[in-house]
């Protein structure tokens, strides 16, 4: 239902004063009979124009000033139109309305987003903590073994000081993928800037990932074009493959198999790791490549790893202006791809020191 202006409120409210001084003076003068019906009426009438102006003309000014004050506390920002330019108190009200429903939906918004973050960084403190139990109860149990009397027992004390060690450094590997997140999304992260032959950094990868493939008879396929030189950080885009393809073969089948494809489309060079593993269910797609997510079951976070390298993945390509999807299908496996822009000279050049081509 539409809502009366205040104008029209004054005019109808005046009206009924009118209509209820004649009522009255009519009944008064019934009992006295001592003025006419047309004395009423001209002396109604002249009751309702006088609340009318008093109404409208001198309490809508004091109301008009208190809520320029008003507005002007709340609404900071908008309120200076209100007190420099002369508008009527109709538009004035629903131009008030109009801003502090604005105001109400923007803290909502506001509101449900803290809320959000809070749940966020909830769920962010207790997955960091999960991720961190392992390792440290890991270290804590070797050292109180070796305290206990196995540092006397040449066939454990060595034994559990290597694991130990390798313990320790997952915690570092946990705390630097942290610091790199930190970094990267305080936009702090500097890009090196290249041409590059992707080819030769699929191959370099694989070869530092060889043994671990071995270790799960996993066999790693290169589905490439004649020429691939793509222009990026070769670095960062290393740790991108690098992250990718570890988790291809950390949760990939035994004896499975990893395809890593190469294709050139127009500008861009289409990169996609893809394995046989078990898949991913669809309900974790959307939050895979947020920090600690844990995917129960098929992506058992006690297997390796930090947590944070599909993270880590999305905010580099993201800091190059690209971004990274995932395909998956329970029982058949993922697919993850990602685009970079491809060189125009299609050369990789010689480079100084401070990053200066060699012509």
């Amino acid at each position: 239902m539409k809502e009366i202006k205040p104008s029209i409120s004054i005019f109808i409210g005046s009206v009924l004063i009118a209509l209820l001084s004649f009522f009255l003076l009519g009944l008064l003068t019934f009992i006295t009979e001592k003025n006419s019906w047309i004395s009423l009426v001209v002396i109604s009438c002249c009751i309702g124009l006088f609340s009318f102006i008093l109404v409208r003309f001198f309490i809508f000014r004091l109301v008009r000033k208190r809520l320029g004050i008003i507005v002007k506390n709340i609404l900071s920002a908008n309120s200076e139109n209100f007190m420099k330019t002369s508008v009527s108190m109709d538009t004035m009200i629903d131009q008030v309305e109009s801003e502090i429903e604005g105001w109400e939906i923007e803290k909502i918004k506001e509101i449900d987003k803290l809320k959000e973050q809070e749940a966020c960084r909830r769920e962010f403190l207790g997955n960091l903590s999960h991720v961190l139990k392992t390792p440290i109860f890991s270290i804590q149990g070797y050292i109180l073994t070796l305290l206990e009397g196995g540092l006397d027992d040449p066939n454990v004390n060595k034994l559990f000081l290597e694991r130990a060690s390798k313990a320790t450094e997952r915690m570092v590997n946990i705390v630097d993928d942290l610091d790199q997140i930190t970094r990267i999304e305080a936009d702090s992260l500097k890009l090196d800037i290249r041409p590059f032959d992707m080819i030769e950094l699929v191959q370099d990868v694989i070869e530092s990932l060889e043994q671990a493939a071995k270790e799960k008879e996993i066999t790693i396929q290169i589905k490439k074009e004649s020429n691939a030189i793509v222009e990026a950080d070769k670095n960062k885009i290393s740790q991108v493959l690098t992250n990718l393809l570890s988790n291809s073969i950390f949760y990939g089948n035994v004896k499975g198999t990893t395809t890593i494809g190469i294709e050139n489309v127009e500008n861009y060079t289409f990169i996609t790791v893809a394995d046989n593993g078990p898949g991913i269910e669809e309900i974790h797609l959307n939050r895979l490549f947020e920090r600690f997510y844990r995917v129960e079951k098929s992506r058992n976070r006690n297997e390796g790893g930090s947590g944070l390298g599909l993270a880590i993945v999305k905010h580099i390509l993201e800091a190059h202006g690209q971004s990274v999807t995932v395909k998956s299908e329970v029982g058949k496996g993922s697919t993850f791809s990602f685009t970079l822009n491809r060189s125009k000279n299609n050369t990789v050049g010689l480079f100084s020191s401070r990053g200066v081509q060699i012509k």
